[in-house]
């Protein structure tokens, strides 16, 4: 299986990714915003099990044929990094969106309606498609076998943090509502470091090759 060094490795630059602002992070902060604590947690739960899903559907998809060709691993690593670069140039560009997030508003549902809305946005989730396509294979260690058994662990671990981040995101939303709506330009600042970071993160994950 998956070496501690590898998933500790795996687990930093998983982090970096989750904490940036992007699709899932700016859900939960609207729900927050405009539901509350518990809305915001619901979609946490939910976005994180839509998640998963990539994460089964990459490691039964991509794992046998990274196995097995290089140049797959190569393809799918620098079109995946292109597109992080890509996405974190968007996100520098629209660093002003984080407001309207800030500032949303909309009807109250029960708990199963807003998981299902979570679930929705984060199989859906480019950024997260993108990590585990053009990520997880650098991690595994094909010397040790069951490459799709590997991945599906470190898509755990992934989970697991983005789970803890989200909920720290929605919770600090909810407190901090009045703060954050008093200066734009916070909210913006959060944006464009957000790109910034995942800029740095497609050119990390362009420059790093095998892990075997």
């Amino acid at each position: 299986m998956v070496s501690i060094d590898r998933l500790a490795a795996f687990a930093a630059m998983s982090l970096v990714l989750i904490v940036v602002p992007g699709p899932s992070v700016l859900f939960v902060i609207g729900r927050a915003l405009a539901q509350g604590r518990r809305a915001a947690l619901t979609t946490v739960v939910g976005n994180t099990l839509g998640a998963y899903v990539l994460v089964v559907c990459v490691a039964l998809g991509a794992g046998p044929l990274v196995e097995r060709s290089a140049l797959a691993f190569t393809v799918l690593k620098l079109s995946g990094a292109a597109y992080l670069v890509y996405l974190g140039v968007r996100a520098v560009a629209r660093r002003g969106s984080l407001q309207a997030a800030f500032e949303g508003e909309g009807p109250s549902y029960g708990g199963l309606r807003t998981m299902w809305e979570g679930f929705a946005v984060g199989v859906a989730n480019p950024k997260t498609i993108v990590f585990f396509a053009a990520v997880l294979p650098q991690f595994v260690d094909r010397a040790q076998g069951d490459v799709t058994g590997q991945m599906l662990l470190l898509g755990l671990v992934f989970n697991i943090i983005a789970v803890g981040c989200d909920s720290a995101w929605g919770l600090v939303a909810a407190t901090a509502r009045g703060w954050f709506a008093r200066s734009p330009r916070r909210l913006a600042m959060v944006g464009g470091a957000g790109g910034l970071t995942m800029i740095g993160l497609g050119v990390t994950v362009a420059a790093t090759g095998r892990k075997d």
